[in-house]
């Protein structure tokens, strides 16, 4: 049963992609958006984006909402979504195990290619740096974000954790991880005292309801930059329908009209970009696993020597060893 279903499932997704179809044949582009935020807001943001995309390439753009950035990188794996915006992070996972490839690469507003992650809390809280969320840790609840995400997850794991020998599960009372959306209110609320998030995150809530989290909410700390989010396309499809969305991405924002739909995304265009533009994370990753393994008293010396030659190998093959963040 299980398998007859796999194979309906599997039939169905290359009918809908397939390069070689008649030209009445309606095919259709299943487009993901990671879950930064609740989906009614994500589907309003990028719905306009999608019927656009659709008139000019004459396909069917239809948006894919999970509930989890694992849920948009395991749809691209068997095929259920055709492209997608992703977090760096969640590219790379998608570059690796979803047979996925970055094509382009967001703009902000202001032109530039990249965002900060933040680590906030309310303004009314006696936390005012990173020192004092450390003393004062085990009284803490913790919001963190998906596992798969740059700013939410692997930039502060790195930058505020890992670079202070801090396992935040035994430094805080509690660690809730959660969309960037969901850290906000739940800083804003009081349910939890610290919490991750990113300006992208904060520009689109000020875009809803103007002045609210300057006037409540106190930065912690602030990312060096990271690359702007990538665009993702499964590697296998068509040569021709890559051309078209490519052409339509990189040709986007010229209109008032245009330009208003991607104000709402916090974005200004896209602009052409590869694989390449995940070197940084990867090397976030390995330095992240690099201090991991040196810190690790339960390996014997020579089993931790010889991860870390592997490590740094790995590392020397990525370009070396710099962390500036045009990573995430």
């Amino acid at each position: 049963m299980q398998r007859r279903q796999f194979l309906s499932s599997a039939i169905a997704a290359a009918t809908l992609v397939c390069a070689a179809g008649t030209h009445a044949e309606t095919r259709v582009i299943n487009f993901g958006v990671i879950s930064t935020e609740s989906s009614a807001g994500l589907r309003d943001a990028w719905t306009p984006l999608f019927d656009d995309l659709a008139k000019r390439t004459g396909y069917t753009v239809k948006g894919f909402f999970a509930t989890d950035y694992a849920g948009i990188i395991e749809a691209m794996r068997f095929n259920k979504i055709q492209m997608a915006w992703y977090g760096n992070k969640s590219a790379m996972e998608a570059v690796d195990r979803a047979n996925g490839e970055v094509f382009a690469q967001v703009l902000k507003e202001d032109g530039t290619a990249g965002y900060y992650s933040l680590l906030i809390t309310r303004k009314d809280s006696p936390l005012k740096t990173l020192d004092d969320v450390f003393k004062n840790g085990k009284n803490l609840n913790f919001g963190y974000g998906d596992p798969n995400s740059t700013s939410g997850y692997l930039v502060p794991g790195y930058y505020v954790f890992a670079k202070n020998n801090i396992d935040p599960q035994k430094l805080f009372k509690s660690v809730r991880p959660s969309n960037h959306e969901t850290n906000l209110m739940a800083v804003l609320n009081g349910q939890v005292d610290v919490a991750t998030n990113n300006t992208e995150s904060w520009d689109r809530f000020e875009l809803r309801f103007p002045g609210k989290l300057n006037d409540n909410i106190r930065v912690l700390w602030k990312s060096p930059l990271i690359a702007g989010d990538p665009l993702v396309w499964r590697r296998d499809l068509p040569p021709e329908v890559k051309a078209k969305i490519k052409d339509f991405m990189l040709s986007y924002g010229k209109t008032d009209r245009e330009k208003v739909i991607l104000k709402h995304l916090t974005y200004s265009g896209f602009k052409a970009s590869d694989d390449s533009q995940l070197i940084p994370i990867r090397q976030l990753e390995l330095f992240k696993e690099r201090q991991k393994v040196a810190n690790d008293t339960h390996m014997s010396d020579t089993a931790r020597a010889a991860r870390l030659k592997e490590i740094d190998t790995k590392l020397d093959a990525l370009g070396g060893g710099s962390t500036t963040a045009a990573a995430q």
